[in-house]
């Protein structure tokens, strides 16, 4: 038999902290990546999102995406100017408007659109006011 070195409560707690955060921040990136090819979920969010978990969870993780061809200018931009490129404001707001006339189309109910046009056009608000950002 062997005998455990008990694991103080504040080691403990830490640990499962910094595990939360990696869960969470592995959410997020998998929701972000799901979000390239599916156009009703956002995936600069759930990029930014990720990159603040891994910042509390796991510093290797935040390094990997900090410097990803793809997504380290998106995190780089927002950190540094809380800015969003505008070729990705002008996807972002194309998919939103895309996303709501299939649903026009598909006839989806009035106060269901309304709902929608009241989150995607708050979201497009929100887009288009942050600044372009130095690229």
């Amino acid at each position: 038999m062997t005998q455990e070195t008990p694991v103080p409560p504040r080691k403990q707690r830490r640990a499962l902290a910094r595990l939360a955060w990696n869960v969470a921040g592995g959410i997020a990136l998998l929701l972000g990546l799901i979000g390239i090819v599916l156009p009703v979920l956002p995936t600069t969010p759930f990029v930014l999102l990720a990159a603040f978990c891994f910042s509390n969870g796991s510093p290797r993780m935040r390094h990997w995406l900090v410097n990803h061809a793809v997504f380290g200018p998106l995190i780089a931009d927002w950190e540094a100017h809380g800015a969003i490129a505008r070729p990705i404001k002008r996807l972002s707001c194309s998919i939103m408007a895309g996303v709501f006339l299939v649903s026009v189309i598909a006839g989806v109910s009035p106060m269901v659109l309304i709902i929608q046009a009241v989150c995607l056009g708050g979201a497009a608000t929100y887009v288009l006011t942050r600044p372009d950002g130095p690229r």
